[in-house]
């Protein structure tokens, strides 16, 4: 089974684009998800996961996707393989999206306390 659940930050806006001969909506955007420990200079850090998003709610869901923006993502790992110029074979990961949820971080602090 290929399942993935992230919680993080959109690290920029998403991008909406459309493609193919029916102009179907994708978006691509960049989740920032914190590690579960702090870096070698004591520092938090994350790590910057690409999605991408094929479904028709695209175009509706755009306008709120702005970076900082905290979201979940339920998804699938997929890997493209390609080949260089030079013949070198390259792969990239990416997760793409089956749903897409806002968390309000504030809404989950007054409940905790």
């Amino acid at each position: 089974m290929n399942k993935v659940l992230l919680i993080g930050r959109l690290a920029k806006d998403c991008e909406l684009r459309y493609v193919g001969e029916d102009k179907t909506a994708v978006l691509n955007f960049t989740l920032a998800v914190q590690k579960p420990f702090l870096n070698k200079d004591g520092e938090k850090d994350a790590d910057f996961i690409p999605i991408v998003y094929w479904k028709k709610a695209s175009e509706a869901l755009a306008p709120y996707l702005k970076k900082g923006k905290v979201i979940s993502v339920m998804g699938r790992i997929n890997i493209r393989a390609y080949t260089k110029e030079n013949g070198e074979k390259k792969y990239s990961a990416q997760v793409v999206a089956e749903q897409i949820q806002f968390v309000d971080l504030f809404k989950h602090k007054e409940k905790a306390e």
